[in-house]
């Protein structure tokens, strides 16, 4: 796809080829005066689950109206004038991390379609697995698209439903797509939200005051001051409108099959997920990964920020001491300088710099919550090395990922991922470390606090550890189906 021209800042994307990506995060709110205003604090406490675009829809009575921006929700959303612009008592937001489909603004969200009985956007968080079949049949029939997203699909199988309400025409839609969503929707009348058959990502329900509350994560509750509901299960429409809360099962309920990495790495430490603290399970997943690969060492040092809990809890169990023997700086982001190739070539120092003082003549255990393609933990390693470390030991919260995800984290090819084609020696000697060893797919489980992984019924969503995924999986397994629109360069 051709780049757009005018919206985009410097390409940072090399900064963090070697970490997971976020997915995205959906934020809604119903009857409240000041809709947009608190819709833009909710997407700022989902800024984590992407940084690429965000785009608010809200609806007045008798017009709806839309900001959609590229960048950051504090680059475009903290203005009096855009937030004054979204008028109306209900809305919708969305940030975004495109997994599916180009960072350009047409396929920034909440998605916006004049359907029969009004108007819908719709945000969503997650991918599903058969959107290019769809399309492709779609657009066989003649469906116009003008994004190149999965959540478009479903607006096309909405407006094409024959049934008389619009919950029947929305839920006639999920029916028929698979793999991981979570949606939020907005009609003249109502605030809709969904969560798919296994639950693979989260969506909560809020209330604050009168006003009904739609967010990925509780964080986004707790920033507006709103208090939690209730999760929206798996396999749920829930429908919110003046006269209440309706809730539509559209497939038989069974047991949810939640992200893991929800917990590894996702969603914010603050947040409740699945009833579990997620900063307390990331520490416990560190205890548990002491107990599972002990060292022979002198300190506990994180790889910030994401590997910090996990080191609490290393040290907690090891009883070796915790110290930020690396610095990151926060301030590396879409608005810095593009660099030249010799700047590129200091790579990791750009946001990560070692803490000498706590490094020197030491042996460490350097505590990070995974490992992708590997590449910036040679470059962490090298760094421990030529600060003075005596002896690195690398430990991972988490098991090897070894399979990609097509579930809404933009994960490498296959290829690309370290331990697809390298055993532990090997990846340890590629990395540089005088010992590394991985948390086990049942001390993730036992994390978790479970005994160990049910083989026969995975109590979460961990194909990148198994290679199990809980959904077909239809455009990797049918012939391959084209982009459409992927010659048309925008002009912002």
């Amino acid at each position: 796809m051709t780049k757009q021209a005018g919206l985009d800042a410097p390409d940072l994307s090399w900064l963090d080829e070697d970490r997971l990506h976020e997915e995205c995060g959906v934020f809604g709110i119903f009857n409240h005066p000041d809709a947009a205003a608190l819709t833009a604090l909710g997407l700022h406490a989902l800024q984590h689950r992407g940084q690429e675009a965000a785009g608010i829809v809200s609806f007045d009575g008798e017009h709806f109206h839309t900001e959609r921006r590229v960048g950051l929700v504090g680059d475009h959303f903290t203005s009096r004038p855009v937030i004054e612009r979204l008028k109306g008592d209900m809305a919708v937001g969305h940030v975004r991390y495109s997994t599916c489909g180009d960072p350009v603004l047409r396929n920034v969200q909440p998605l916006f379609v004049d359907l029969q009985s009004g108007g819908f956007a719709l945000g969503h968080n997650g991918n599903l697995t058969n959107a290019l079949t769809l399309r492709e049949a779609l657009i066989g029939k003649g469906a116009i698209c003008q994004s190149t997203t999965d959540t478009e699909v479903i607006l096309h199988l909405v407006a094409r439903s024959e049934k008389r309400k619009f919950v029947e025409k929305f839920i006639e839609a999920l029916l028929q797509v698979e793999g991981a969503y979570a949606l939020v929707g907005l009609t003249n009348k109502k605030l809709v939200g969904a969560r798919d058959p296994y639950g693979i990502r989260p969506l909560v329900l809020g209330r604050l005051g009168d006003a009904t509350v739609l967010a990925s994560e509780t964080c986004a509750l707790d920033i507006i001051d709103a208090e939690f509901v209730r999760e929206v299960e798996n396999g749920e429409v829930v429908v919110i409108t003046h006269e209440g809360i309706e809730s539509h099962r559209f497939v038989p309920k069974y047991p949810a099959r939640l992200c893991i990495f929800e917990y590894i790495y996702f969603s914010r430490p603050d947040s409740i997920v699945g009833g579990r603290s997620v900063y307390e399970v990331r520490k416990e997943m560190g205890r548990q990964l002491a107990r599972e690969a002990p060292a022979d060492a002198n300190v506990v040092i994180p790889i910030p920020d994401s590997g910090v809990p996990a080191a609490i809890g290393y040290s907690q169990i090891s009883g070796l001491p915790f110290e930020y023997g690396i610095i990151r700086n926060h301030y590396v982001g879409r608005t810095f300088i593009e660099p030249e190739q010799r700047i590129r070539q200091l790579g990791v120092k750009l946001k990560h710099s070692a803490n000498e003082f706590q490094v020197r003549d030491k042996r460490i255990v350097l505590i990070d919550d995974s490992v992708v393609r590997g590449t910036t933990s040679v470059k962490i390693v090298q760094m421990m090395r030529e600060a003075g470390a005596r002896e690195v030991h690398m430990r991972i919260a988490s098991p090897p990922i070894t399979h990609p995800d097509f579930y809404g984290i933009d994960t490498p090819d296959q290829d690309k991922l370290l331990a697809a084609h390298r055993n532990l020696e090997e990846m340890r000697a590629y990395i540089g470390a005088d010992s590394l060893t991985f948390l086990s797919v049942d001390g993730i489980y036992q994390a978790m606090g479970y005994e160990g992984r049910d083989d026969d019924a995975p109590q979460f969503t961990d194909h990148c550890f198994t290679g199990e995924y809980p959904t077909r999986l239809s455009d990797r397994e049918g012939p391959p189906a084209q982009k459409q629109l992927s010659f048309l360069a925008e002009v912002g």
